[in-house]
């Protein structure tokens, strides 16, 4: 009797492993060009640029470079999601459309991330790597600096 259950869960379990296949999140490729205003205007350098691109792009553009497991669903829904809810909070691909104030914020909140080790997110670095302390060292120091224009901007336009 309850191998017979067993089995019969086993099999719904089967079935709907297979049903949720054909659920297709849209994917989120807005390409390269989508960061180069983010890029122009902060001018990381070369390393930084590759650090950003390796570490933060994936969910926090218009640009996503999928692993092989996101066409495999329950995975390419969890992923969805985390790319929507990281774009909610931070998109280089819509840096333009910010304000100064905004992008100030946002790259203080960027440093606050890194430093506190609360992004990369954890379930990001298990599988990509975690950010060495040089790139990490790096990635603040520039985002510093790009801020520090921010602010400058900022004050410049409260004495006007």
């Amino acid at each position: 009797m309850i191998k017979k259950i067993v089995k019969i869960i086993l099999i719904l379990l089967l079935i709907a492993l297979v049903a949720i296949q054909f659920i297709r999140p849209e994917k989120n490729n807005g390409g390269y060009e989508s960061v180069a205003a983010f890029e122009a205007e902060t001018k990381p350098s070369a390393k930084v640029a590759i650090i950003l691109k390796d570490n933060c792009y994936d969910c926090h553009s218009n640009q996503t470079q999928y692993p092989w497991y996101a066409e495999i669903a329950p995975f390419s829904l969890w992923l969805d999601e985390h790319i929507e809810h990281g774009k909610e909070h931070f998109n280089v691909s819509e840096w333009s459309k910010y304000s100064i104030k905004k992008k100030e914020h946002k790259l203080e909140e960027l440093v606050e991330m890194v430093e506190d080790d609360e992004m990369p997110l954890r379930s990001y670095t298990i599988i990509h790597g975690d950010l060495s302390e040089e790139n990490k060292k790096l990635l603040l120091q520039w985002a510093g600096v790009a801020r520090l224009q921010y602010k400058h901007q900022l004050e410049v336009s409260l004495n006007e």
